[in-house]
């Protein structure tokens, strides 16, 4: 199918330059006396390398053909990180950390995700869009921070360290957006 200038929006999978790519952002312009562009911000698949180019309604994209599968999550070794068929553990396939980009923040071990196939070929991963993570340091919040509704950093079992609001403590298990990073809540004390 073919895709027009009003056919990208964020999510969207296209064709550009051979390659298949996703819409991050999208901005409509409109100048006096001048065609409407449309100000894109789009990560290639297969590197993971993020671009900006201005669009105008002439241009014509092919849509990608992308295929989505359920895999398990099972390591990572020295940058490189494994995955197997969520059925069939015998088959594995790894993908380096510069593919997956900041998702590697929030991969844990037995973590069942979606994997992106182009041609027949897993290109990436996409994670759950909320994911609960143990909280496994945590400073104390000190008295009378609390009235200001402040926040502090806590690292999770991932490794990753994540802004939360002062009364979260070591051990709580808190729910996290894994496309912004943000705290979302907290769903149980320890």
């Amino acid at each position: 199918m073919a895709l027009g200038m009003n056919d990208l929006r964020p999510g969207v999978f296209f064709i550009y330059e051979g390659q298949p790519y996703v819409v991050l952002e999208t901005h409509h312009l409109k100048m006096q006396q001048r065609r409407p562009t449309l100000q894109t911000k789009f990560k290639n698949m297969l590197n993971g390398k993020t671009y900006e180019r201005n669009f105008q309604q002439s241009d014509v994209f092919e849509e990608a053909d992308i295929v989505r599968q359920n895999v398990k999550f099972l390591y990572n070794h020295r940058d490189e990180y494994w995955f197997s068929d969520e059925k069939d553990a015998g088959k594995r396939f790894k993908l380096d950390q510069e593919i997956i980009g900041d998702a590697v923040k929030f991969l844990k071990a037995n973590t069942v995700l979606s994997a992106i196939l182009f041609n027949q070929k897993i290109i990436n991963v996409e994670l759950p869009v909320k994911m609960d993570f143990k909280v496994v340091e945590a400073p104390p919040a000190i008295r009378g921070d609390t009235a200001q509704g402040g926040i502090k950093q806590v690292k999770i079992e991932t490794g990753a360290v994540i802004n939360v609001p002062l009364f979260i403590n070591e051990g709580d298990i808190i729910r996290l957006n894994t496309q912004s990073g943000d705290y979302v809540e907290r769903v149980d004390k320890k």
